[in-house]
């Protein structure tokens, strides 16, 4: 056994990050442990695989992050297997660490849904991994057209039509209409085409109308082409293949099109909902044992009138502080509070200069399309990013790449091609 600590937090996202530097203001002693060395902003992965912004600006060291508080510890390993009434963990090099408090905040992973071909022919973006294995794949695919320049059509396909899907959707558009010409050629350009395919009869499923419908006109202008209302039945080599028969050409395809909760939450023997995650008490702890909490995409929270709260990193970030107040509650042997979320809205972009925004608790939101809410998305990410550097980085990438739109398609990775 290795040494004990107050609370063992699982997991180094916006909810495990909040949590452990909250508890550690207070001087409780915490143990974080996540397989990467590194915090990552999410919501900007679809730039680092379109190369509108570097790694550097996305992902931020853990061990920076608590500089200056040495009551909390990082440990970098892969969690095998964890025991929520012993609040133990065990870690791949065979360790194992308890706690008096156990805090699961593992994220989420693809939810392919057991659409055949899927897990081995997309490409997910929930990870710096994933998007720079994208970015690479896109890098190579496109350096290959331009040296074989035989006239033949390439097609991007990015199935799901949320935040992720049209964000990215619109960013690969922007990049073919705008980046292509210059970088390459505009007959490369030319040969490129932007499909986006969901289920759901519209984008942006959880937004009011008025935001599906703009966000629509708006990618449909942008070249890519719509593919709605009707679900993907196959992922093949070189096409997807959609449950109406409809087959499209697809030389790189995304995947956006949901998550689950990873292998840590659902091996840990605690009672699953919706997606694997656990359906948490409204206080987030989990049900029918003490002393653990599950938050963010590894959770299924509500608010205390029951109403379910969005997967969303601002809630998992309020998720977090809330849930390290409650387990100061408890080692105080004060009583806990049911979780009490400040819905700020949602944000979308929408391609170069362009967003959907609804601010404000709903249902009166204030709704706003076009350049005012882009300018408010780009305030909004420039406060979330985690750290001085990183929001001083993309304060000075993003002015560059909108209003020249000059990259460069340097991509270290060099994925093996299977997923082409």
């Amino acid at each position: 056994m290795d040494e004990n600590y107050e609370v063992i937090v699982v997991g180094g996202g916006f909810a495990g990050v909040a949590a452990a530097r909250h508890l550690g203001r207070k001087g409780v002693r915490v143990l974080l442990i996540d397989k990467n060395p590194y915090h990552q902003f999410q919501p900007l992965l679809y730039q680092v695989a379109t190369v509108q912004l570097g790694v550097s600006e996305v992902a931020r060291s853990l061990r920076d992050i608590f500089r200056g508080q040495p009551n909390v510890r990082v440990v970098v390993e892969e969690v095998t297997d964890v025991d929520p009434h012993a609040k133990r963990v065990t870690t791949a090099d065979g360790k194992t660490y308890e706690g008096r408090f156990l805090v699961l905040a593992s994220g989420a992973e693809a939810n392919f849904f057991n659409t055949p071909g899927a897990e081995e022919l997309t490409f997910p973006l929930y990870s710096v991994e994933d998007a720079v294995n994208l970015g690479g794949s896109l890098s190579m695919m496109l350096e290959d057209a331009d040296r074989e320049d035989d006239g033949r059509p390439l097609n991007f396909v990015v199935i799901g039509g949320g935040p992720t899907g049209v964000e990215t959707a619109g960013a690969l558009a922007e990049t073919v209409k705008y980046v292509l010409p210059d970088y390459f050629s505009p007959r490369l350009a030319n040969r490129c085409t932007v499909h986006l395919v969901d289920m759901i009869p519209n984008v942006l499923n959880a937004f009011g109308d008025k935001s599906k419908e703009y966000a629509g006109r708006r990618l449909t202008r942008m070249g890519v082409q719509l593919h709605l209302g009707t679900p993907v039945s196959e992922i093949a080599s070189g096409k997807v293949l959609l449950k109406d028969g409809t087959e499209i050409p697809a030389d790189v395809v995304v995947w956006a099109g949901g998550l689950k909760a990873g292998p840590v939450v659902t091996g840990s023997g605690l009672p699953g909902g919706r997606g694997g995650r656990i359906d948490v008490n409204p206080d987030l702890t989990a049900p029918g044992v003490e002393g653990v909490y599950v938050l963010g995409d590894a959770a299924n929270m509500t608010d205390a009138k029951g109403n379910k709260l969005p997967q969303l990193g601002s809630c998992a970030l309020q998720a977090g502080k809330w849930a390290a107040k409650n387990i100061l509650a408890d080692i105080e042997g004060r009583g806990r509070e049911p979780f009490d979320y400040n819905d700020k809205g949602y944000m979308a972009m929408v391609g170069r200069g362009s967003a959907v925004a609804e601010m404000g608790p709903g249902p009166k939101r204030l709704l706003l399309t076009g350049p005012l809410a882009f300018l408010g998305w780009l305030g909004v990410h420039v406060v979330l990013l985690s750290g001085t550097m990183q929001k001083i980085r993309a304060m000075a990438t993003w002015p560059s790449d909108y209003i020249t739109h000059r990259r460069s398609f340097v991509v270290l990775s060099r994925p093996d091609g299977k997923r082409r």
